[in-house]
């Protein structure tokens, strides 16, 4: 599969916006979410794997890659609701989600306000609360640049998304330690063992989660993904295809 995204994507609409997804393969549902400022090519390296075995639906989250953007703002309870109109439009009742930082976030929350639609997840460099869960040298810097932009959001639509898209990163997202307690789904946490999240945060989300795990890939950093592939879909196929009955 060279030209992995040569075709192209299904608009689905949600509210006045339309989310771009792609789909390969056959098989139960497996969705991937990007992380922040990225978009499903994110996965090239995973798609051609995931597809011998499932039916990939990799989404372009709202205000990336070819989705739709307006200026309402970007916040992940609309960004679940847009995912929800994507398993609607794609007739899903139930699927794997697999997310990538801001993308494992975003499942997260999906799971939350939707559970019956969620089978396994994977959350790959989630996190829970931005300034305890990332190392300040990640953190830190994204502020400055945040001033910036505020001021530079009047004088167009440009700075007014970049905005909108950094600060997503910058702030909290709703969910608290308790909640995932209330996420039945068999879970594996998965990052790099040189993760710009804390180590201890990745543990605490599985520790949490009623059926969680952590699996931390050796070498690999917040991109293990990208930069481990044979490593991380190793990790994930073995976990997607074991059985908890």
């Amino acid at each position: 599969m060279d030209n992995t995204f040569a075709s192209h994507p299904v608009f689905v609409r949600s509210g006045n916006i339309k989310i771009a997804c792609y789909t390969w393969g056959q098989g139960k549902p497996l969705v991937l979410l990007h992380g922040n400022g990225e978009d499903s090519h994110y996965f090239a390296g995973q798609i051609p794997v995931f597809a011998q075995r499932f039916r990939v639906i990799a989404v372009d989250s709202r205000g990336h890659g070819q989705s739709g953007y307006d200026t309402h703002g970007l916040n992940f309870d609309r960004m679940s609701d847009d995912l929800k109109a994507v398993f609607e439009a794609y007739g899903l009742e139930c699927a794997h989600i697999l997310g990538f930082s801001d993308g494992g976030n975003l499942a997260i929350k999906f799971a939350l306000k939707y559970p019956n639609h969620v089978d396994k997840l994977v959350l790959n460099g989630a996190n829970i609360h931005m300034l305890t869960g990332i190392k300040p040298a990640t953190q830190l810097p994204l502020y400055p640049v945040l001033g910036a932009l505020a001021v530079l959001r009047p004088f167009g639509t440009a700075f007014r998304h970049k905005f909108d898209v950094l600060a997503l990163m910058a702030r909290d997202y709703g969910v608290d330690w308790a909640d995932l307690r209330r996420i039945t789904a068999h879970t594996l946490v998965i990052a790099g063992e040189n993760d710009m999240v804390f180590d201890q945060h990745s543990w605490r989300i599985a520790l949490c989660l009623p059926h969680g795990r952590l699996y931390r890939i050796p070498g690999g950093d917040h991109f293990c993904a990208a930069k481990l592939p044979a490593q991380f879909n190793l990790a994930v196929m073995r976990f997607l295809l074991e059985d908890f009955s």
